[in-house]
């Protein structure tokens, strides 16, 4: 049986699609501040924050493109967060007002 030329195109681009899968970023949290300022993703893309201070941290961002309130944390635990949408996201601990944090979103 052959196999039509444009539905083995349209096969061989959702196989190409189905292979990429989105990244996991590690952001750690020690002495009050994010281990980066700016951060680069793709849409589906994770960022997981590592609270590494021996204290609580509260992750979250008010930003249009991506609301999220991770909670309070203690030392040792992570919370994560998959971006859904291109743009910029701020990034802020609810403790500690000057971490601060800008994940770009592209596609």
């Amino acid at each position: 049986m052959r196999i039509p030329a444009l539905l083995a195109c349209g096969l061989l681009v959702l196989s190409h699609a189905a292979m990429v899968q989105a990244e996991e970023f590690l952001v750690s949290q020690k002495n009050k501040t994010f281990s980066v300022t700016t951060l680069k993703v793709k849409v589906g893309d994770t960022v997981v924050f590592k609270n590494d201070d021996p204290f609580f941290h509260n992750i979250f961002s008010l930003s249009e493109i991506q609301t999220f309130d991770l909670g309070s944390f203690p030392q040792g635990q992570t919370r994560k967060i998959t971006l859904t949408k291109e743009g910029k996201v701020d990034v802020e601990c609810a403790i500690h007002p000057d971490m601060k944090l800008v994940v770009e979103v592209v596609k």
